[in-house]
This record gives structure tokens, C-alpha cells and sequence, in this order.
């Protein structure tokens, strides 16, 4: 009776490893496909204002970089002034032996910590189409036409020290969690237009509204005073003075749009 128990349990038990990683990875795909609602679309190839690409840098530190990045505990992934280090060159000389040096960089934002990431679907209203089907004995199609060109902008919600290197690091942050095309400046050109079509039945009108996303980002910046230091063949990071600010963000979505039909049975 056991031994059959144990027959009929082990390959129960090699069915249920066999199909959780993928029952694992088909929960994944559902919850990233939640995350666009189907009254939502991406206009990337219908948009008529082209919109650059985002040029997000990610910098890959060199053998210095990598040396004084590593040199200190304090997180430092701001890429301009990854940069700086990248273009700099210290060569080691005999007559060195005896240096002590601490050079100044300047107070810079160093870090960005993302405590939460939420899209606003219907952040900025950009156009509105409209079907009078108050006469008519049949129902009639109305579809997304933008009737004016209209630019988006985003911007962080408060004032903040070096407020253009924070908005880099919130949006790589940003882009890197949602995997969506953001950006704080983006068009949405005249004539676009969808071929998805909304039904307006008899007796009504019918109010198709375009709304523009963008992600409400929030989070923590780490600002620190940089100092390069060199000691005889010695050369490392001494970052002083070292204080976190909370900080948000309006970031909209690049080349996607929200619509919402509305019908309202109206006398003529």
C-alpha cells in the first residue's frame, strides 16, 4: 500500500516542479501587462511629432573610476560625475612620495533612491473628439484624432540643489523600474491619429477625451561634499558632510496616450 503511495506522489511532485518556475514566469508577464491598461496605447509609430529617444547614460567607470568609486562606502552613481573621474588621468611619480593632497570637487548629488513609482494615466488632458449622433437611427464610430499639437512637461515638485543632475538620476531610476519610454519634455503631434474605433449609439453624443501620462516618482537624493585625496601613490575619495533630501517628480511617458469615451443622450 506504501509503495504505491510512493508511486503515485512522485511524479505529482515532478509535475509541480516542473510547471511552477513557468506558472512563476506567466504571473510575471501578467502583472508587467497590468501595468499599461488596455484604454491605454502606444503612438510611437503614429505619433507625427517625432520624439528623440532618450540618451540615459550609463557609464561604464574606467580602471580610475572604478578605483575611487570603490575607494569610499558612500553610493555614487551620478554619471557626470562618473564622467569626471572617467576623463581624469593621475600618473604616479617619484617625486610624489612625500605628497599630501586634498582637492576640492565640489558638493554634489550623488545618489537617487526610489521609494515609489505610481503612473497617473490621465496626468494632462491633450484632446477631445466629438460625435453628434443626436439624429442619427444607427450607431456611428468615433476614433482618436489630435486636433492640435500639444507638448507635455514634466518637472520635479520642489525646489532643489543642482535640480538638472537629480531629474538625470530620477529618470534613469524611473526608466530602469517600469521599462516604459519617459521623458520630462515630449510632443504629441498634430493629425495623430489610432485606427481603434469607439461605437456612439443613436440619440447620443459621444466625447472621446486624450489623456497624456506620466509617473509621480518619489524618492531620496544623497548630496555629499567631494574630496580627492592622493597620498604619496595612495589616491582615494573622501566624501564629507553627507545629508538625504526627499524629493518628487512628475515624469511623463513618452509617446503613449490614455482615451476615455463618454456618450450622453441629449435633445436636440
Amino acid at each position: 500500500m506504501k509503495k504505491a503511495i510512493v508511486c503515485f506522489l512522485l511524479p505529482m511532485i515532478f509535475l509541480m516542479m516542473t510547471f511552477t518556475p513557468a506558472l512563476a514566469e506567466e504571473d510575471k508577464k501578467d502583472d508587467e501587462e497590468k501595468l499599461i491598461p488596455d484604454s491605454a496605447m502606444d503612438i510611437s509609430k503614429d505619433n507625427t511629432y517625432p520624439n528623440p529617444t532618450q540618451d540615459l547614460p550609463k557609464l561604464h567607470p574606467s580602471e580610475l573610476a572604478e578605483e575611487l568609486l570603490q575607494s569610499t562606502d558612500i553610493t555614487i552613481e551620478n554619471p557626470e560625475l562618473i564622467k569626471m573621474f572617467n576623463e581624469s588621468t593621475i600618473k604616479s611619480s617619484k617625486l610624489a612620495i612625500g605628497m599630501n593632497v586634498s582637492i576640492y570637487l565640489g558638493q554634489w548629488p550623488l545618489a537617487y533612491e526610489s521609494d515609489e513609482s505610481k503612473i497617473n494615466w490621465d496626468f494632462e488632458k491633450v484632446n477631445t473628439n466629438i460625435l453628434d449622433n443626436r439624429g442619427g437611427n444607427e450607431g456611428k464610430k468615433i476614433h482618436y484624432h489630435q486636433e492640435q499639437q500639444k507638448r507635455i512637461k514634466g518637472g520635479l515638485t520642489a525646489e532643489i540643489p543642482n535640480g538638472d543632475m537629480v531629474q538625470k538620476l530620477m529618470l534613469l531610476k524611473a526608466t530602469e523600474k517600469l521599462q516604459l519610454p519617459l521623458s520630462f519634455s515630449t510632443v504629441i503631434g498634430y493629425n495623430t491619429k489610432t485606427d481603434r474605433v469607439y461605437n456612439v449609439a443613436p440619440k447620443t453624443m459621444g466625447y472621446l477625451d486624450t489623456y497624456a501620462p506620466a509617473v509621480n516618482e518619489k524618492g531620496k537624493v544623497t548630496y555629499g561634499e567631494v574630496y580627492l585625496r592622493m597620498k604619496g601613490d595612495k589616491k582615494w575619495l573622501d566624501v564629507k558632510n553627507v545629508t538625504q533630501q526627499g524629493i518628487g517628480a512628475w515624469i511623463p511617458v513618452q509617446d503613449y496616450v490614455h482615451l476615455r469615451i463618454q456618450t450622453t443622450k441629449q435633445a436636440r
